[in-house]
């Protein structure tokens, strides 16, 4: 029996891989939302690995808000880098291997191609700086993990830009959506399956790795395909605009493939 962590439960990431717990008998789970484990608490961190035997920890728990990350960076990084730096010293400690979820917002946008987990970072706002010091600390203490940036994560679950587009199509009108930044929608369930591949998997190779559900567009384009599905092109207007009301630097591309 395989045991797992999943820190973070209550977000979209976290509620994707319970959904998908049952497909795997063999692995056990251990689900822990914000109120069952802080990360950013050492002593609970530590007393958690250390009453209970885990093989692995999906590490869901993040600081992602990019606009208030700007504004009170000390709250990103304590969660983005000293909370994910407490995970990976308790996964040492306990020969526990680390999967860590990242994001493209580690880099500065530039590059015209997708990026691979070979480029080097170079992130414009504090989100993206708390990320890949989250990142730096767990290949400073680790040698047995997996991180994994993602893309524009989404889903039908909780607060997302697909259910905010939902929720502002239902009440009609205009719904004004950028064009000037591109990325690579991924939903969570995909990407939950892909982690738990990983686990499940009998091959490991430890290091970073990029997943997205591989097309690019703009945000424009991602809401416009939004209401397409859900039949509500006909209840709004949706126009496309260059420019974003933003406290962060945004990168322009963001494929991380």
């Amino acid at each position: 029996m395989i045991k797992v962590l999943v820190t973070g439960a209550s977000g979209q990431l976290g509620k994707a891989i319970r959904a998908l717990a049952g497909e795997y008998p063999e692995v056990s789970f251990h689900f822990a939302e914000r109120k069952d484990l802080d990360i950013t608490e050492k002593e609970s961190v530590n007393a958690l690995f250390s009453n209970n035997h885990f093989d692995y920890c999906i590490n869901c728990a993040a600081y992602t808000d990019v606009e208030q990350a700007e504004k009170t960076p000390q709250i990103a990084f304590e969660v983005n880098e000293r909370g994910v730096a407490n995970l990976a010293e308790a996964c040492k400690a306990n020969n526990v291997v680390l999967i860590h979820i990242s994001t493209d917002y580690v880099f500065d946008g530039r590059k015209q191609k997708g990026y691979l987990p070979s480029d080097i970072p170079n992130p414009i706002n504090q989100y993206g700086r708390s990320k890949w010091e989250g990142e730096k600390r767990i290949q400073d203490i680790l040698s047995e993990y997996f991180i994994i940036r993602t893309s524009w994560l989404y889903s039908q679950r909780g607060r997302n830009f697909y259910t905010n587009i939902k929720k502002r199509a239902a009440l009609g009108g205009t719904i004004s959506v950028t064009n000037q930044e591109y990325g690579c929608p991924t939903h969570a369930d995909h990407l939950a399956k892909y982690i738990m591949d990983l686990v499940d998997g009998e091959k490991k190779s430890f290091g970073i790795y990029h997943y997205t559900d591989g097309e690019a567009m703009t945000w424009y384009e991602f809401a416009k395909k939004i209401l397409l599905e859900n039949r509500m092109s006909d209840s709004v207007r949706l126009l496309a605009t260059k420019s974003y009301p933003s406290v962060a630097k945004r990168p322009a591309l963001l494929t991380a493939y």
